[in-house]
Parts: structure tokens; sequence; C-alpha cells
């Protein structure tokens, strides 16, 4: 039930935010803390190392997100639901 959870929550993400990874920033927040899977200071922490590590920060946030939730296999479901709004838009043209 989680991985669903995750999936769904990283693909409104995905699909909803516009301007680049700081720009879901926000909204990455609020689903994490409404479905109570880090708190405030830990999603700081998680921000933080998503800037330090190469890549998109929101692919790298929800990885770290997933993980920390649901441990590798949910790290991989949120990157995936992240990239797939993107990817299914890039398809559709």
């Amino acid at each position: 039930m989680i991985y669903i959870k995750l999936i769904i929550s990283f693909m409104k993400i995905g699909l909803f935010s516009f301007g680049g990874g700081y720009a879901m920033i926000p909204l990455i927040q609020k689903e994490i803390e409404s479905h109570g899977w880090l708190s405030a200071s830990e999603f700081v922490d998680i921000i933080a190392i998503a800037e330090m590590t190469p890549g998109p920060i929101a692919v790298n946030s929800a990885t770290f997100v997933g993980y920390k939730a649901a441990g590798i296999i949910g790290g991989l479901v949120a990157t995936i639901g992240v990239a797939i709004p993107s990817l299914i838009l890039i398809l559709i043209n």
C-alpha cells in the first residue's frame, strides 16, 4: 500500500509542478508531511543532500524520500513516479 501512495504522490508532484526542481520543493514537503513519511527536520536534511548529489533535485529528493519511507523499492517507486508524467508528455508529442 505504501508503494501505491508513493507513486501517486510523486506522480502528482511531477505532473503539477512547473519551473524545475526548486519549484517542486514545496509540493514535495506538503506531500511528505501529509503522509507522515518524514519530519520537517528530516525533509530539510534530504533537500540538502539532494542539492549536493549530482542530478535533478526533484529526482534525488524523490529517491531519498522513497528510500526513507519504504526502503530500496520505495526509492525506485518514488523516482519512477516523479519521472513518469514528463515521460508520458514527451511521448505524446
